[in-house]
């Protein structure tokens, strides 16, 4: 296992820097698009091609991730692309800001995957439903975020800007690529499948939200909320990668004390295994047009 040294002894981009090399040296391949999964969804990193498996606790300056259902590793190889494999990172599972890890480390593999050369980034979640026509196994396509731990100013980007990284204030009106969000469509409509779209909105957790907390965010524009994403989507962006993102529908926001049973990250779990083939097939059929 590695030492990992925290950002007070090294600068930002010798984390990240060191981090990358760690990987090349356990597996050369340039990455093409980073893919993180969500709880729940772990299983699409079995069908990655000539895979390596390299645990976060071996890279140094990553964080380990211990909520149930993630695995806690990168599954590096190929997935079937439009002429030949696309070259994937898979994130089974991810680092939360609920964990106890800064922002900067559980953003650190966004930056690491721009390092290693890829271009776009597929992230998924699981997802409470605030939108009254949502149902528990369904797909929502992310057409934007509220990020209320980054309006609050929990952001990952707050502290010094490196320039090689992006810009100190970045543009996110366009944060979810509408060229692959169109191509997603179009493959959900070819599959049969039903998606949803909407907007996502990112607290910090781990609780879930009061009834009183859902009915505001219901208020203000949100269609699912989840304990991710928006700060993984602002880092993406800062540093110049594409963005695609899904929310797995796992359980429906209680408006009420006295609505429905209570959530649990049991139901999560089970319900992952119904969003699982369908989030599947839509994300191999993205690959196959890049």
């Amino acid at each position: 296992m590695q030492a990992h040294t925290q950002p007070q002894d090294l600068s930002q981009i010798e984390v990240v820097d060191r981090a990358a090399a760690y990987l090349r040296s356990r597996d050369g391949r340039p990455w093409q698009v980073l893919i993180v999964l969500g709880s729940g969804l772990g299983a699409l990193a079995d069908d990655v091609q000539d895979a390596v498996r390299v645990p976060y606790t071996d890279i140094p300056g990553f964080a380990r991730s211990t909520v149930q259902g993630h695995k806690g590793q990168f599954v590096l190889g190929t997935l079937p692309g439009k002429v030949s494999g696309v070259g994937v990172a898979v994130m089974q599972g991810r680092m939360h800001y609920y964990e106890g890890h800064p922002l900067w480390q559980t953003t650190l593999p966004v930056r690491v995957a721009r390092e290693m050369g890829a271009a776009a980034m597929i992230i998924t979640n699981a997802a409470g439903g605030i939108n009254r026509d949502f149902q528990i196994g369904d797909i929502m396509l992310i057409t934007d975020h509220i990020s209320f731990v980054g309006m609050a100013g929990m952001n990952a980007l707050v502290g010094p800007n490196v320039d090689r990284q992006g810009p100190r204030f970045p543009e996110v009106t366009t944060a979810y690529d509408a060229e692959l969000r169109q191509q997603t469509l179009d493959v959900a409509h070819a599959a049969g499948i039903t998606l949803r779209q909407g907007v996502y909105a990112g607290v910090s957790g781990p609780n879930f939200e009061t009834p009183a907390e859902l009915r505001f965010l219901r208020l203000v524009g949100a269609d699912a909320v989840g304990m991710s994403t928006v700060n993984e989507v602002t880092v993406a962006r800062h540093c110049g990668l594409r963005v695609l993102g899904f929310s797995g529908i796992t359980n429906v926001a209680r408006l009420a004390s006295d609505e429905g049973p209570p959530p649990s990250h049991e139901e999560v779990n089970e319900a992952g295994a119904i969003i699982a083939p369908k989030m599947f097939s839509i994300i191999r059929g993205v690959l196959a047009k890049q």
